[in-house]
């Protein structure tokens, strides 16, 4: 999907259509309707905080704000692009519309996030007379149809070239390429653009003056091995030629599920515990909704925490059995924090489900189980701090 999450706003704000937009401010920065019917949105110059865009539109990309960057930063950059608040709900529901009408076209789909996904045409009715034209701008118009927003298709023989060949023409894109295509549109683009080559990796190439695809394509295999060994250096080859043999998995059961957020300030486990506990509470609640939604439990609890030095911890507790419920959530996660020192100031919190199986696997649902329920739920009427731990003092 051409910038998901900026694009599924604009069909809301219209009248923010042809400007930079950034979506990564909070629920201070919904819009304000004023008496004579037009909306006022906060802009980029205003904010003060340590928020990370999600997202922009095309606009603002133009000026160098980018997903990942410090809002802060994208101030600096485009003072006057137009800052609206994250609304995941509504994007998952875009999210879901949008794969529907794919599906209904072309039911061999992997799912790869909210936004993106692999479908096999192989079976696709015409797809192999043009090269898989008409089936892809089939599938672009049904999601237009669908949900109103554009979207960019990489048509080529295996899900590595069509992960590169979706970016290439974005926004709107509707990209075919054969293996004969290889040498003009795939080697001369950037190592780093094959998915899999990350920053170390790109840097390492670097050293050895292997800077694009064709680069790393045309060096000797058994250097790559040498540099990088035998298992990443054969991968690096392989792909750099454009094989990939993986099949579209059109079913798979997520690791984990988990749910975080980013404080706008530091926040001191006693002097902000009623804050942290607020929000604790809040991310138990939002994951445990979210293992609901999608019929999931979890026997694995953890929590992720950054402190203001920029490290991180991480602590899991394994339950007696598998639970969605927000208050066993809670639980567990508020003794995994008994286990880590807060002395210093918190910047990110997170909660984690992890073991998971679908709740009708299971020979009997959580809440059947008294023993887990009486040691895990929380009682009417029980209170429960945010850190119950051996806490610094003030």
């Amino acid at each position: 999907m051409d910038a998901f999450y900026a694009s599924v706003e604009l069909l809301r704000y219209t009248e923010l259509r042809g400007r930079a937009v950034v979506i990564g401010g909070g629920r201070r920065h919904q819009p304000v309707q004023r008496a004579d019917g037009t909306r006022e949105f906060a802009v980029l110059r205003d904010y003060a905080g340590r928020g990370v865009i999600t997202t922009s539109t095309y606009e603002a990309r133009a000026l160098g704000v980018h997903s990942g960057m410090g809002v802060m930063k994208a101030a600096q950059l485009a003072p006057d692009a137009v800052l609206l608040p994250v609304d995941f709900d509504q994007y998952r529901a875009f999210s879901r519309q949008f794969k529907a009408a794919v599906r209904a076209l072309a039911p061999l789909v992997e799912d790869r996030g909210i936004d993106e996904i692999y479908v096999d045409l192989s079976n696709f009715p015409g797809a192999r007379h043009d090269g898989g034209r008409a089936a892809a701008q089939a599938l672009k118009d049904a999601v237009r149809t669908a949900t109103g927003l554009s979207c960019s298709v990489g048509v080529t023989p295996n899900k590595l070239l069509s992960k590169i060949c979706s970016d290439l023409d974005k926004p709107d894109g509707l990209t075919l390429l054969t293996a004969a295509d290889l040498a003009v549109r795939i080697w001369p683009l950037p190592a780093r653009k094959i998915n899999g080559i990350g920053p170390k990796a790109t840097a390492r190439l670097a050293v050895l003056g292997l800077h694009s695809i064709g680069d790393v394509a045309g060096a000797d295999p058994q250097f790559l091995l040498e540099q990088f060994g035998r298992s990443y250096g054969a991968w690096l080859h392989q792909a750099a030629n454009g094989h990939d043999d993986r099949p579209v998995v059109t079913h798979s059961e997520p690791k984990s599920i988990s749910r975080e957020t980013t404080f706008e300030r530091d926040l001191h486990a006693v002097r902000d515990r009623r804050e942290l506990g607020t929000i604790f509470t809040a991310l138990c609640g939002q994951l445990a909704d979210d293992l609901g939604r999608k019929g999931y439990v979890g026997k694995t609890i953890g929590i992720k925490l950054r402190f203001d030095d920029f490290k991180s911890v991480t602590r899991d507790l394994t339950l007696p059995a598998h639970t969605g419920d927000a208050q066993a959530i809670r639980r567990a996660a508020g003794a995994c924090l008994k286990r880590v020192d807060l002395t210093r100031r918190l910047r990110l919190l997170g909660v984690r489900a992890g073991a998971l199986v679908k709740l009708t696997d299971l020979p009997t649902r959580p809440a059947d189980d008294p023993d887990t329920a009486s040691r895990w739920a929380l009682r009417r009427g029980d209170t429960l701090p945010l850190f119950d731990a051996v806490l610094p003092s003030e």
